[in-house]
């Protein structure tokens, strides 16, 4: 018996090609992570050193779900991502380290109330409102690192209805997996269950109710999201 006043939500968890499912326990994002997106956005890219916001967990969605258009927006946008999961404890990592940590990868979603992160961004304010949506951040099963192979020049692209909207490769991230991975651990005792979110390449745009979103690197299992009525 325990003294819950109410039964817990289910642990959030993404399936793993071969078997078995990655237990989502924090949610980091890297922004401005590709050099020609922070450009599209009127802004500059993080060389010197990456910079996160959070997503729920409990935010989560897997692929080929329906998305309900979200309330508080008329600008939804899309963001194609590679994603990372953690699998061992790691802090204070030297980069030539951090990539051990490094349990698999997938294709991801950042869906963002694209408005609102604007007019926070102008106000000086957090984005909030406009990245931690419910329902918006979508993962395709993870595949193990061993089997994805390095990060190198793998294709990532987007489309929405079958036109392509992004199309770059993994060479183009401002900052490796790796070097997120350091660096991030310089700041929090990173350890299984957490997923880090790279960032999205140029070509970002809004989508409606019964859009469809397909999306794919190279080597990964592919992502797909439904956008539905509002509710």
């Amino acid at each position: 018996m325990n003294d819950f006043l109410f039964p817990p939500s289910a642990t959030p968890a993404i399936p793993v090609e071969g078997g078995g499912l990655y237990p989502v326990n924090r949610i980091f994002c890297v922004g401005r992570n590709y050099a020609a997106h922070a450009a599209e956005m009127g802004t500059e890219a993080a060389t010197d050193a990456p910079f996160y916001f959070t997503v729920t967990p409990a935010h989560m969605l897997l692929s080929g779900a329906v998305l309900p258009y979200p309330p508080g927006t008329g600008n939804f946008h899309y963001e194609m991502e590679l994603a990372l999961a953690i699998g061992k404890p790691v802090f204070r990592a030297a980069p030539e380290d951090a990539a051990d940590a490094i349990l698999g990868y997938c294709c991801a979603l950042d869906m963002t109330r694209r408005d609102v992160q604007i007019q926070a961004r102008e106000q000086q304010r957090p984005w909030d409102l406009g990245k931690d949506v419910e329902g918006g951040a979508v993962f395709a099963p993870l595949t193990r690192a061993g089997d994805f192979g390095a990060v190198a020049s793998q294709r990532i692209h987007l489309a929405v209805n079958g036109e392509v909207r992004q199309d770059a490769n993994l060479s183009e991230l401002i900052h490796s997996p790796a070097a997120i991975v350091a660096h991030l651990s310089g700041f929090y005792h990173l350890a299984p269950g957490d997923m880090i979110m790279t960032g999205t390449p140029a070509g970002v745009g809004p989508v409606v109710a019964g859009d469809e979103i397909t999306g794919g690197i190279e080597g990964l299992a592919p992502i797909a999201l439904s956008i539905g009525a509002a509710e």
